[in-house]
């Protein structure tokens, strides 16, 4: 498919506080955009080539996110700097059941869980992200479609519980695919942007894109510039125009 990951949006009662926690958090910068949109960006030696985008919504979070962001660190010690740092900033833990692990389980401030991971080789080298993580009933499903969709080949399978989608750069966050049994709950409040490169054709990147198996989800209010659609899970991600 002619389309590239260019975003990854999180719904926001205050958006300005969340895009401040995560920039600070992770050494990146905020820039104001319009609409009351702000997004926080990697300096280009992190190797995310993506916006982390926050969007005002009126809604609460009321259920666990489908999607999150894992942090990587380098020794125990970064480890436990970064949940330090977290937890000034307005983080705070959370248990969604994880038990006795490795990893330290946190929630932004509004919520939103995120997970500091223990020093691990795959993650040496993707910068402040080691991976954007998606539950998943079928992971290899959801995979094959998500690699057709980004142009990011599967580099990573632990077993029938986890596959891993790597940019083919070899920089930045892996994309991977968790398996787990909890069922989706209305509209993601965190989901992904795919674009068509500049000059392309969007509605002919959108029909390419529900041939691969995605469906229209868009939701009958004001025409957007953008294509809302879904895909074989029921996860909302958007068809951006070509950039």
């Amino acid at each position: 498919m002619n389309t590239r990951l260019v975003n990854l949006v999180i719904d926001a009662a205050r958006p300005e506080v969340l895009a401040d926690f995560w920039a600070a958090l992770l050494g990146w910068r905020a820039v104001v955009e319009e609409l009351g949109e702000i997004d926080v960006r990697a300096p280009e030696t992190d190797g995310w080539e993506l916006d982390l985008v926050f969007v005002p919504v009126p809604e609460p979070k009321v259920v666990k996110n489908r999607i999150h962001l894992d942090l990587a660190s380098r020794t125990p010690e970064h480890q436990a700097e970064l949940v330090a740092r977290a937890l000034e900033l307005g983080g705070a833990r959370v248990d969604v059941g994880q038990g006795t692990v490795p990893w330290v389980v946190l929630a932004d401030p509004e919520g939103n869980e995120f997970c500091v991971l223990e020093p691990r080789e795959r993650y040496a080298a993707t910068g402040a992200v080691a991976s954007i993580l998606v539950d998943a009933h079928d992971p290899e499903q959801l995979a094959e479609f998500w690699a057709g969709l980004t142009g990011w080949p599967v580099q990573a399978r632990d077993g029938d519980v986890l596959v891993g989608l790597r940019a083919p750069s070899g920089r930045g966050p892996w994309l991977e695919f968790l398996r787990t049994e909890d069922v989706k709950h209305g509209k993601n409040r965190v989901h992904l942007d795919v674009a068509p490169p500049a000059g392309a054709d969007q509605a002919a990147a959108v029909r390419e894109v529900v041939a691969a198996g995605a469906a229209p989800a868009d939701l009958g209010g004001p025409a957007l510039p953008w294509r809302v659609l879904t895909d074989p899970e029921g996860n909302e991600f958007c068809v951006l125009t070509p950039r």
